[in-house]
């Protein structure tokens, strides 16, 4: 699939897209099904996200936003999942944009190989959007109010009581180490992945970083009955928010891309929100010799918290269960990744990354002295709260 759009690479540099960049004739064929909109106007962007093809289309006097998955990535139904929990927050007076549809209420359409959907452009301006996941944000206002935002998304989706998605790549679930057995639960959930299944060099690297994260679960193990299913967004980043204005201060005006979202909890949320945010984990992958250099952004980290607890403040059990879902929340998404590389993209080379330099990398960074430190600074946060 050769194309000249470049996207995010693993290790933050521009790489050749594996998708094809959306096309005039297809974003007119596809619009007709959306009257409202009329005829496009321009593709005004190409987004540089990786996993499918995106752009800002402008409609007559107003704008849109479209993306367009492989049917392999996410079906009708897949999408579907998505656009449910969003009319839910939508509906509940979260700040995310609305989905729209067609005459007959169709929010996901299929053609060939394809599933498309339509968004809203939200209100507000998208500064951050040529960032990556694991790049900081720019100031602790945009800290501050990106964890208010995520409070916000939290209260609204209280109610919507949706199963966990079906087996499906990209998902960011929390099952796996939610188990007492993470072990069994890894078994099953290899077993729902024909691309994984079979995979030895996965599998080795899925046991390698359950070793690593054990202590973390066993922490984390007496708190899980307590914390409440909730549907969640799992990719907080700053990427993943509009902007009131381009100020250190400015407000988080919306949250975007639920592609990821499952039910989990809140604190699986935030602590998603942590990982994407706080440590720079692409001078990990650049240096991975020296893991205690990793930068760590503990002003940023405390006034995430401190804008989320001013919306949602957590309950004791909460708070306690933090650190330890900061250093195991990645675990599900990198597996997923991988099933994502090997089932879809048929890259042995980018799902032993995922596998090896993130899932495995990321987990034994939490046992050594950077991760600890981070660690040590969220239970002193949730004693002292």
């Amino acid at each position: 699939m050769s194309t000249n759009a470049k996207a995010h690479g693993m290790d933050g540099s521009l790489v050749e897209a594996d998708w094809p960049p959306l096309t005039m004739d297809e974003v007119r064929t596809l619009l007709c099904q959306f009257p409202d909109c009329g005829e496009p106007v321009q593709i005004l962007s190409i987004s540089p996200r990786p996993f499918s093809a995106a752009s800002v289309v402008a409609i007559r006097s107003d704008r849109v936003f479209i993306k367009r998955h492989h049917r392999t990535v996410r079906d009708r139904e897949g999408l579907l999942e998505e656009h449910r929990f969003l009319q839910y927050l939508k509906a509940h007076g979260a700040p995310v944009p609305r989905v729209l549809s067609t005459p007959c209420g169709e929010t996901a359409i299929e053609t060939g190989e394809w599933t498309y959907e339509v968004h809203e452009t939200p209100v507000g301006l998208d500064l951050y959007e040529d960032a990556i996941s694991w790049t900081p944000f720019r100031s602790t206002g945009h800290a501050y109010y990106a964890g208010h935002a995520l409070a916000r998304l939290h209260l609204a989706s209280q109610g919507f009581a949706a199963p966990n998605r079906k087996a499906r790549p990209l998902v960011a679930g929390f099952t796996i180490l939610a188990a007492k057995d993470p072990w069994v639960e890894l078994e099953r959930y290899l077993a729902a992945r024909p691309a994984l299944a079979e995979d030895t060099v996965t599998r080795n690297n899925c046991a390698e970083a359950l070793e690593l994260v054990a202590p973390f679960h066993a922490e984390l193990l007496p708190l899980t009955d307590k914390l409440e299913p909730l549907w969640t967004h799992n990719d907080l980043h700053a990427s993943n928010l509009f902007w009131s204005d381009e100020s250190a201060d400015a407000r988080a005006t919306a949250i975007i891309d639920f592609g990821l979202a499952d039910r989990t909890n809140a604190v699986h949320d935030l602590a998603q929100a942590i990982e994407r945010n706080i440590v720079e984990w692409l001078s990990l992958m650049q240096d991975p010799a020296h893991p205690e250099d990793v930068p760590v952004h503990l002003d940023h980290l405390h006034a995430l918290l401190a804008g989320y607890e001013a919306v949602r403040p957590l309950c004791e059990e909460e708070a306690t269960a933090l650190a330890p879902m900061t250093a195991i929340c990645h675990v599900e998404f990198a597996i997923s990744e991988a099933d994502y590389f090997r089932g879809v993209l048929h890259s042995e080379e980018k799902a032993l990354l995922a596998s090896k330099d993130y899932l495995i990398g990321h987990a034994a960074w939490f046992r050594g002295p950077g991760g600890r430190r981070l660690l040590d600074v969220l239970r002193t946060w949730a004693r002292r709260r």
